[in-house]
């Protein structure tokens, strides 16, 4: 099946209803695998198309919109926001807190756009649930839970996802990034980067800060360590590879007079390839470890925080979507890229049941607004601009969605 240039869209009133929707959602996000009200607004909003829906890994949901016999498609997009606090100065931005796993109450911020996902996602379900005569098939909507933290992909899953909902054929999902509105980025083969979030405690000997001499002094020994770390990349790794590898956080003491017992610090290191990634993660053990008996400490404690794996295209799926993308945005909106160090844990989805995953990046940020320095994702002053992204949006979902069901 193919798309036609010209795919159905909503109309005044109903666009209106989605940006009040956009909005509400960009005001009061959920950390993630904590998105208990944003689940009860997507299946409010299901109810209201009259779409079958269940909850599935705790705060995700899913619809499935069933119109005849035809394809199995399924389209993914994440609900979960970060613990940022918002200075867009937005009038809907968000004030409001959640509680991380520590118990720590962090202010919340939708500052990697996953509110502009689920309005899209549910734009895009209500142009098809209106257009029933444009298509034929079942089409599966997956608002997925905890992508900040990889966790909902899996669990998900883990709840019987595919035992629960019809299989697909191809499973589609799309990302708001800083490029200009009504343009689409994809790349074939890899897309992001696998990632792996590590914590390392590092133990040592608490003393006064005037005795030096009756301390292990972790501040000093983690230091070390991190400056160490950041040798692998570029003293380690063939050039001709690619890695990240970021120190995030340090912590450690809490008076200025006292050289503490303790440090801590949380790594993610970012590769494409397998081999580079077992390298790059020995290495990082082989140098802590290292550190740590240099200077006559214990060994360390190194935590596994959680692992992405990496977000691929399958070759043979792509043609049909780029025509599709280039159909509806026109060819020259529509740019192939190379891969992303972001990370997704999207492709968990796609690969539990073999089959292919096609994920794209849609533009949040007007033409104008890239003339000065933009707001990238995870800034506390990113935001997509409401009207352009949304559209964008659901254009895109549309046009590849009728690629694989439209009559």
């Amino acid at each position: 099946m193919t798309t036609t240039a010209i795919a159905p869209a909503l109309d005044a009133s109903q666009t209106a209803k989605l940006h009040e929707l956009y909005r509400h959602l960009h005001a009061h996000p959920e950390l993630s695998m904590q998105e208990f009200a944003t689940a009860t607004v997507i299946e409010e909003q299901l109810d209201g198309l009259g779409i079958e829906h269940f909850r599935c890994g705790g705060t995700g949901v899913v619809g499935v919109l069933r119109n005849g016999d035809g394809p199995v498609v399924a389209f993914r997009a994440d609900s979960d926001g970060l613990p940022i606090e918002e200075a867009t100065g937005l009038d809907y931005a968000s004030t409001d807190t959640g509680t991380l796993p520590d118990g720590t109450v962090v202010p919340v911020m939708h500052g990697c756009g996953h509110d502009t996902h689920v309005a899209s996602l549910l734009g895009a379900a209500e142009v098809l649930s209106g257009n029933l005569d444009a298509w034929s098939g079942t089409l599966v909507l997956i608002f997925q839970p905890g992508e900040e933290t990889a966790a909902g992909a899996l669990a998900m899953l883990d709840d019987g996802l595919w035992d629960r909902a019809p299989k697909p054929e191809v499973v589609f999902g799309q990302h708001v990034m800083p490029r200009p509105v009504g343009t689409v980025a994809i790349s074939s083969g890899p897309v992001a980067a696998m990632a792996d979030s590590l914590r390392v405690t590092v133990h040592g000997q608490q003393s006064h800060g005037s005795q030096p001499q009756d301390s292990i002094d972790p501040i000093v020994m983690a230091a070390h360590m991190v400056t160490r770390l950041q040798g692998i990349v570029s003293r380690e790794l063939d050039p001709r590879k690619s890695a990240v590898v970021t120190v995030g956080t340090f912590h450690a003491g809490l008076k200025e007079n006292i050289i503490p017992a303790s440090a801590e610090f949380t790594l993610n290191i970012r590769t494409f390839d397998e081999d580079v990634r077992r390298q790059v993660l020995a290495a990082v053990r082989r140098i802590v470890t290292a550190e740590a008996a240099a200077s006559g400490a214990p060994g360390p404690d190194i935590e596994e925080m959680y692992r992405f794996p990496q977000c691929f295209n399958d070759p043979d799926a792509v043609p049909p979507v780029l025509e599709a993308l280039r159909l509806a945005l026109g060819a020259e909106s529509v740019e192939v890229t190379p891969p992303m160090m972001g990370s997704e844990d999207f492709g968990h989805l796609g690969t539990a049941i073999g089959v292919p995953s096609v994920f794209w990046m849609f533009g949040g940020t007007p033409v104008a607004g890239l003339e000065g320095p933009v707001p990238v994702n995870h800034s506390p002053f990113f935001a997509p601009e409401l009207e352009g992204s949304l559209a964008g949006g659901v254009s895109a979902a549309v046009a590849v969605l009728l690629s694989r069901l439209g009559n």
